[in-house]
């Protein structure tokens, strides 16, 4: 099997921690603006999304530190391993690699942290998330609540659907749980005897 190339796993590396700072961002507009009532200003997120790639930049030098000290550790180490994190003398090269993907996705991350025009898009992105999922909400409960069968054009079909799978599959459950019940409870008398 072909390794992947530093360059794809660094990329692939800051990929996810774009997609973990929108997600974080995104649920910090749903907050600031549904439950707080706030107006969404994108100037007042940028901090937050600055905050969250440097958090992530420093996890990611935390790793490279571990991934070093495992590094030092292994090459001692010539017997058999015990586990999937025992690493040994055969392991030098990949904790290298590892530790190398780290710190360049540190320095990527951190470079990011510092470009206005990648933490703007990162909150636009965001905002866009969280409107889509308020967007989606809202078309749901209007879908439930509103639901009228002269509004269904196949609602006829569905009900019957519906029907079968209430005798089918509901009262067969409720059948089962009346049984369990009636059982329980003839248990509990035969102890109680």
């Amino acid at each position: 099997m072909k390794r992947p190339k530093l360059a794809d796993v660094v990329s692939e590396g800051v990929y996810i921690a774009a997609a973990a700072t929108r997600l974080a961002l995104k649920n910090r507009i749903l907050v600031d603006i549904l439950a707080a009532g706030e107006g969404f200003d994108a100037d007042r997120f940028v901090p937050d999304a600055r905050e969250t790639l440097l958090t992530l930049a420093a996890e990611a030098e935390e790793d490279a530190e571990r991934t070093e000290r495992e590094r030092r550790r292994a090459r001692r180490r010539h017997s058999e391993s015990d586990g999937t994190h025992d690493y040994r003398a055969r392991d030098v090269r990949n904790l290298r690699r590892r530790r190398k993907q780290s710190e360049k996705v540190a320095v990527q991350l951190r470079a990011r942290a510092e470009d206005e025009d990648e933490l703007r898009a990162l909150v636009e992105a965001a905002r866009e998330a969280a409107w889509a999922e308020v967007a989606g909400n809202i078309d749901s409960t209007l879908r439930i609540e509103a639901a009228r069968p002269d509004l269904e054009p196949d609602y006829d079909q569905m009900r019957e659907a519906r029907m079968q799978s209430v005798m089918l599959v509901d009262l067969a459950r409720l059948a089962a749980h009346q049984r369990r019940v009636s059982r329980d409870a003839d248990d509990e008398e035969a102890v109680d005897a």
